[in-house]
């Protein structure tokens, strides 16, 4: 299956950000403050996922404090129970639809107790030494070009200079979002058939489906610091040596008759999503803004080579390919199925991460509307039992062993492999 077509054929230039630079440390509780956007728990599970595949040996805990129809001065009400008395050490805060009503309260009161809001929520969370992300909202269907000198947009700008001379910190996601959905609007005004028209929101406009949720975890990674690169290794193959490494360690370096093998060790892994989650890298540019696992095989005579991890074909490439480098991150020469072990490594964890979330949702709903079970303080003790035994198996689950690397020649000349 030839996806190549699919991929982004605008260049991304990724800042150059290292694993130090990613906001969430070993031990944070990063809670999720917002409306009900946050409440849909999707854009929130693309963070933990992220955050469990590339740094294993940071334990952070993620709490979803979202509520639907919340707004900023609103959530002031609830900050102290599920924000403040939670442990928090980060807090990100997404607000703006229903502080102007959708568009229907967009006035300077509105405008005002939101402003407000954010003042409080900034104050009351830095006196207990919480590091706050002020973030504007998720985009709505609006245009592009309308929405970035919109009322929203402007009132959200305010807040987020507000958050900064507070001292804390600010992540634009709305215009993170509004580059995706600019790709988006331009490919489906080349498509005549709106049925089939990719889309961001479900029919209200508002509410992100899918692929929208998927775009404002994007950019929040982005936001969050998220490091452009997971690992990378350049190989000698003629003078059999490894030149470099970044993030990895490269041992039992052998030549074979027809190329070379050694095994790899990473510090952590890159994010896929799923099968045929790389449909998603036309509007998303993952691959390269975040999820850089390269090899690089020089000295490698003319000819086409197998790539080969724990024995899984991840596909075939020219010598002249190897030498410029590879991201092999989703790379797989069967569409079908997951490529490389971190690929399925990576699967494995998304599954367990919808299961934490599945059995939190559960516990959630049931504190408010089944809080008065005569069994309720034991259910929750069970509840809280079966999340840490959740995240515990993700966090083994995404944990790197060294995989073994072939690189041979190929017997066939079949097209050149594509990422899934």
């Amino acid at each position: 299956m030839n996806l190549r077509h699919l991929l982004p054929v605008f260049l991304i230039v990724a800042t150059a950000l290292r694993a130090e630079d990613f906001a969430l440390r070993d031990g944070d509780t990063l809670t999720f403050l917002g409306d009900s956007i946050t409440a849909a728990r999707g854009y929130t599970k693309i963070v933990e996922h992220y955050t469990l595949m590339r740094f294993p040996d940071r334990h952070v805990k993620f709490i979803n404090a979202g509520q639907g129809g919340d707004t900023a001065h609103g959530s002031l009400r609830r900050l102290e129970r599920d924000v403040l008395s939670q442990g928090t050490t980060v807090l990100t805060v997404a607000y703006g639809i229903n502080d102007i009503g959708w568009g229907t309260k967009a006035d300077d009161e509105h405008r005002q107790m939101y402003l407000d809001g954010i003042r409080e929520i900034v104050t009351r969370s830095q006196k207990r030494g919480i590091r706050v992300y002020i973030c504007s909202p998720a985009i709505t269907a609006e245009s592009p070009d309308t929405a970035e000198i919109g009322y929203l947009q402007k009132m959200t700008d305010d807040g987020l200079a507000l958050a900064r001379s507070l001292g804390a910190k600010s992540i634009d996601l709305s215009r993170g979002m509004r580059d995706i959905q600019r790709r988006v609007v331009s490919a489906n005004a080349k498509e005549n058939d709106p049925k089939k028209h990719t889309r961001l929101h479900v029919d209200d406009g508002i509410h992100l489906n899918d692929l929208g949720q998927l775009a404002m975890g994007y950019a929040l990674l982005r936001g969050l610091g998220a490091p452009a690169e997971v690992s990378a290794v350049t190989i000698d193959a003629a003078a059999l040596n490894t030149v470099s490494t970044e993030n990895c360690k490269v041992t039992s370096l052998e030549r074979l008759p027809d190329g070379v093998s050694f095994r790899r060790l990473d510090r952590g892994l890159p994010l896929n999503l799923g099968i045929f989650s790389a449909l998603n890298h036309r509007w998303i540019p993952i691959p390269e803004t975040l999820n850089g696992y390269r090899v690089k095989v020089t000295g490698l005579d003319a000819g086409d080579y197998e790539v080969r991890a724990e024995g899984r074909l991840l596909g075939k490439y020219s010598a002249a390919r190897l030498a410029r480098g590879e991201n092999i991150a989703s790379a797989t020469s069967n569409g079908r199925e997951p490529g490389g072990p971190w690929d399925a490594q990576s699967d494995a964890v998304r599954e367990i991460v919808d299961a934490r979330d599945k059995a939190w949702g559960g516990e959630h709903f049931r504190k408010q509307f089944n809080g008065d079970n005569p069994d309720s303080a034991k259910l929750q003790r069970e509840a809280r039992k079966a999340d840490q035994a959740l995240v515990t198996l993700a966090r083994s689950m995404a944990k790197p062993y060294p995989y073994w690397f072939e690189i041979r020649k190929a017997t066939t000349s079949p097209p050149q492999t594509s990422p899934r």
